[in-house]
């Protein structure tokens, strides 16, 4: 009785103390692909993914409802850092979905400024927002309509005592006026959040792996199933793993009382999913996550045994390697000879036939394809050829009754063969994360064996040339690229026998596979020349091969494709790779298939569209 009464007391006082607007709220999800434009079109950093930004406690007076149903200790505030552009998960504080939409359009568009981050931040506020309305007039009247709805719910300085009634003056004066107000009076209290400005004080980036300190690789994810299904990244920091030998100090210090729940070494088994999803919430509510490494994972052990086989079970090196440079984004440098790149062949591979649950997909692909086999055609107006050309002869005749000079040339038509002069390299991601499932029967390195298959078996009914490749890579020293087929060897057996053995492993640095692929295509005499990726993720690997970094390398390595006149394309299964694909391959560069078990089917034919 006590706790139903309890619960019936905890939502009474949460319903009153509400000032949200649920029914109005718009979320991160649905604005996403427009903030991204938006925040492009106004000039932003294109290299920037979108997220969702941590909650962090805000220390600031609240009323006594709140107070009393423990609510509005925290806040969303945007922000970004070199890597990410971070915007509130959801915005629900005014009653007009409009207006809430546009407050989401404005922290964009105010992200966008190129500013001083060595301001102080309510002058760089400032300073962004003169420049954002400055830039685009068509903000003005959104943004003062956002201020004049904002300053309503903010408590009167009247209200406040005379240390915080003076902040809160200079800010609503600096929201209304942008540049009048130069320093921020200070007082015991922090202020109240100003929701049309970015961070005071963004919390650590939590973007940067924790990498290994016994050189070990970490698992790359595999499957989705315990994914948070929100965007919001967490601030984190960095600590040893205690030792556990002077825990008991805690008892003679009263300060850390209140910090021994924040830290507690507990042996998680891997195994419970239960624990895994109640670990999952208890990180929404987190503050600070803190991360240590221990060296005593299981885990970790295994993967370390998958990832380094013998060399007997290993795919067979070809050649000493070939050493690659490497896109430093930060120094904005090329780094000669960073990377070496081992081309192998897989020993197990043995002749085999296609398949048979791809045959008859197969059969219908090739007839489709035989279209596309270029035919004899005759070329008319001919100085010389196999018969007369009648309509020529037709006008010249014509001309001549009609008293004009003819000069008799053209007056043949002759067939000829019109070849298609194509060549086609395609690269498949075969990393890590291709071991998780695509569907309930298939993992999505079985969904990539088939698309290679039946793409060989399309392009082989239009005797255009072309090769495949995988690749996968473990840290700079070792990007793996496996030959399936190269552009001299048939189609046969043996090259479907490779692609039945392809199995996932390692990361994927894709800067140094696709630098590979370029000067094998270009090496190419033919004058249209496609390089296809086929992946399910964005670039990364052990070392700081992650995030921006990793974007960057493989983007220039995409524009040095293009100075060599070839045409890159990709093709992806990454739900979320409208985030970052239009920054590596420009607009129409990409395509993305919701559905992976669709991909063997729909690979041929984008290709057919591309080369039509």
């Amino acid at each position: 009785m006590e706790e139903y009464v309890g619960e019936l007391w905890h939502k009474l006082v949460t319903r009153v103390a509400d000032k949200q607007h649920a029914e109005a709220a718009v979320n991160l999800d649905e604005i996403s692909k427009t903030a991204a434009i938006f925040f492009r079109a106004l000039g932003g950093d294109a290299g920037l993914n979108l997220s969702a930004a941590a909650s962090t406690r805000h220390g600031a007076r609240r009323g006594w409802r709140d107070r009393l149903a423990s609510s509005g200790e925290r806040i969303e505030l945007s922000w970004r850092d070199g890597e990410t552009l971070r915007l509130p998960e959801k915005i629900d504080l005014f009653s007009e979905r409009s207006l809430n939409r546009d407050m989401y359009l404005w922290l964009t568009a105010l992200s966008a400024a190129d500013v001083d981050d060595n301001l102080p931040w309510i002058v760089r506020n400032q300073t962004a927002t003169l420049a954002t309305l400055t830039r685009f007039p068509g903000l003005v009247s959104r943004y003062y309509r956002l201020v004049g709805a904002l300053l309503l719910l903010r408590t009167l300085p009247s209200k406040l005592p005379i240390e915080e009634a003076a902040q809160e003056s200079a800010i609503r004066q600096a929201l209304q006026q942008p540049g009048s107000i130069y320093d921020l009076p200070t007082a015991k209290k922090p202020f109240q959040p100003v929701l049309l400005w970015t961070h005071p004080s963004p919390p650590v980036n939590a973007s940067n792996k924790v990498s290994s300190s016994d050189g070990a690789p970490e698992r790359e994810q595999s499957d989705d199933k315990n994914v948070a299904k929100s965007r919001r990244k967490h601030a984190a920091e960095r600590t040893d793993m205690p030792d556990g030998k002077d825990g008991f100090l805690m008892m003679f210090r009263a300060e850390s009382l209140f910090s021994w729940t924040e830290y507690i070494n507990v042996n998680r088994p891997q195994d419970e999913e239960d624990d895994i999803e109640r670990a999952a919430l208890a990180a929404e509510d987190m503050d600070t996550m803190t991360v240590a490494r221990d060296g005593e994972t299981s885990v970790a052990k295994l993967r370390f045994d998958l990832d380094l086989p013998s060399a007997g079970e290993d795919d067979t090196p070809l050649g000493e390697g070939i050493p690659l440079p490497e896109w430093d984004y930060k120094k904005q440098v090329m780094q000669p000879d960073y990377c070496r790149l081992q081309e192998y062949v897989s020993p197990q591979a043995q002749p085999c036939e296609l398949p048979t649950q791809l045959r008859r997909t197969a059969r219908r692909l090739r007839s489709q394809f035989q279209a596309l086999v270029p035919t004899r055609t005759w070329l008319k107006g001919q100085q010389d050829g196999d018969e007369i050309d009648l309509d020529a002869w037709v006008r010249q005749e014509a001309d001549l009754l009609s008293g004009t000079h003819a000069d008799g040339r053209g007056m043949y038509r002759a067939q000829v063969n019109q070849q298609r002069d194509l060549a086609c390299l395609l690269l498949a991601d075969l990393s890590l994360s291709t071991d998780a499932y695509a569907s309930d029967h298939a993992r999505v390195i079985d969904v990539i064996r088939d698309s290679l298959f039946l793409f060989s078996e399309a392009l082989s009914a239009t005797g255009d040339r072309f090769a495949m490749y995988g690749f996968s890579s473990l840290k700079r020293g070792n990007v793996r690229f496996n030959r399936l087929k190269s552009f001299d060897d048939r189609y046969d057996g043996l090259a479907r026998g490779r692609i039945q053995a392809i199995k996932p492993g390692y990361y994927t640095r894709m800067g140094s596979a696709i630098r590979q692929a370029s000067a094998l295509l270009a090496a190419q005499p033919q004058r249209q020349r496609l390089l296809l990726l086929l992946t399910d993720g964005k670039p990364n690997d052990l070392d700081r091969y992650e995030g921006r970094y990793g974007i960057e390398d493989t983007r220039m390595a995409l524009h040095e494709a293009r100075q060599q006149g070839l045409r890159p394309f990709c093709v992806t299964i990454d739900n979320e790779a409208n985030e970052y694909l239009p920054h590596l391959f420009g607009v129409g560069g990409f395509a993305v298939i919701r559905k992976p078990e669709d991909l063997p089917k729909e690979l041929p034919l984008l290709y057919a569209q591309m080369t039509r």
